[in-house]
């Protein structure tokens, strides 16, 4: 069996790792590897578990806000309409990323630790006081969503600076904290809302934010590497020359138009076809995010021996053969089913896009632009994928019409990813990768 990949020194233009004659001897020492371990490698993931357990788990959670939403302070607003907060939201995490990436590159994690966790919980507390849906947008919407995606490039490109081998499963062990905070957040605002009113359970719900961001804002630190030697351009357009980077990207943007769309809707059409009652259909998208968090970590651990894009693209393929078996689904039983399948393959999702970048970066100095590029795409894919869906929602083609979309959309992102993957034969080993 062959080894797992393995970072190659960073070699950057202009520094040179072997002095030549004539040159003084203080030149920079050779990039030293990742430590792939150790007491301090791992507080970095738990660290960006508490990232991804308040950002992506916050976004993930959404649903319940959506369902809220409809039928009570926003009562006679369409779906298509409210569900611009959360695909708004998500675009934010998403497209800072093409900001934050080369703030990242040029050793600048504190400030973007600190910004992003401060608007993360202070967007909470405003949303306690919101009661129209400009005021929502706002504090939801842009006030989290930019905190959040001040945090997301930082919560993976992180764990790349302490683990080579074992990257994709500390990215899956991290990323499993948005499957844990979407399972925390929608109980968490369904119970205390009935108690305590939907201002007050906002305001815990931010409470719990500071705590696990302060965690993580103390635990997660850089490791003593040597800083770049020149500026990092905010887009490396020579990536977009390379076919597996750009049929990646393309892939993923298909993938991210359908895939959130059972998360946004689950809960309302269960409850408006009658499938479950009222309570149990407000504990489906809880069910997905729990499903979800083996769904990241089992990828994760089994990518150490082979290519993270090889379970991707399965994963992919089989999240959106699930969206069109919603087609089928009337029951309670086949729905509680299709949960717990479609949170375990539509979680690899998040989890492996980032170990995949990472092997497409020829070099850890350019991991979060490259980083930062696609996940602004992805972002424009959550922006417009869920309105649209819900303008399907509320039109003539309804139901059966939105989960054709997702499942359609997924699929075929799934097989522009297989293209990838076969794109990469040859570029594979010169990333110390199998193909």
């Amino acid at each position: 069996m062959a080894a797992p990949p393995s970072f190659q020194p960073d070699k950057l233009e202009g520094v040179s790792n072997t002095p030549s004659q004539g040159q003084p001897q203080n030149v920079k020492p050779p990039r030293p590897q990742p430590p792939n371990g150790g007491i301090r490698a791992w507080l970095q993931v738990l660290g960006s578990f508490f990232l991804f357990f308040n950002t992506w788990g916050i976004i993930n959670s959404y649903g319940v806000f959506q369902t809220f939403y409809e039928e009570e302070m926003m009562l006679g607003s369409s779906s298509s309409t409210i569900s611009w907060i959360g695909s708004l939201q998500s675009f934010l995490i998403m497209f800072l990323g093409a900001l934050t990436g080369p703030i990242y590159d040029a050793g600048f994690v504190a400030p973007l630790l600190y910004a992003g966790s401060f608007l993360v919980v202070f967007g909470h507390m405003m949303l306690s006081l919101c009661h129209t849906f400009w005021q929502v947008l706002l504090a939801q919407s842009i006030c989290v969503g930019t905190g959040a995606g001040l945090l997301f490039v930082p919560s993976i490109a992180v764990l790349s600076n302490y683990f080579t081998t074992k990257l994709a499963f500390a990215v899956g062990i991290a990323a499993s904290g948005s499957s844990v905070g979407g399972v925390v957040y929608p109980i968490l605002i369904r119970e205390l809302q009935s108690t305590i009113g939907f201002a007050w359970a906002v305001r815990v719900a931010g409470f719990l934010a500071l705590f696990g961001l302060a965690l993580a804002c103390l635990v997660m630190t850089m490791h003593d590497l040597p800083p770049p030697a020149q500026r990092r351009r905010f887009i490396d357009w020579s990536a977009f020359k390379e076919a597996p980077y750009t049929l990646f990207n393309a892939g993923m943007f298909l993938c991210f138009m359908g895939l959130y769309v059972p998360y946004y809707y689950i809960q309302s059409v269960a409850i408006q076809q009658h499938m479950t009652s009222e309570d149990l259909a407000f504990y489906l998208l809880p069910i997905i995010n729990a499903a979800s968090t083996f769904g990241r970590l089992a990828p994760g651990y089994f990518s150490q021996w082979t290519s993270p894009l090889n379970l991707l693209v399965p994963a992919s393929l089989i999240s959106g053969a699930l969206a069109l078996c919603l087609l089928a689904i009337h029951t309670q039983a086949s729905l509680l089913a299709f949960c717990a399948l479609y949170g375990f393959f539509s979680g690899s999702l998040v989890s492996l896009s980032g170990p995949v970048l990472v092997l497409l970066s020829p070099h850890p100095g350019v991991i979060g632009t490259r980083m930062g590029m696609c996940f602004t795409l992805l972002g424009i894919a959550l922006l417009i994928g869920t309105p649209v869906s819900g303008a399907i929602l509320d039109g003539e083609g309804g139901t059966r019409a939105t989960w054709v979309y997702s499942g359609v959309l997924t699929l075929v992102g799934g097989g522009v990813l297989g293209m990838a993957r076969v794109s990469m034969m040859t570029e594979w080993k010169l990333m110390g990768a199998r193909s």
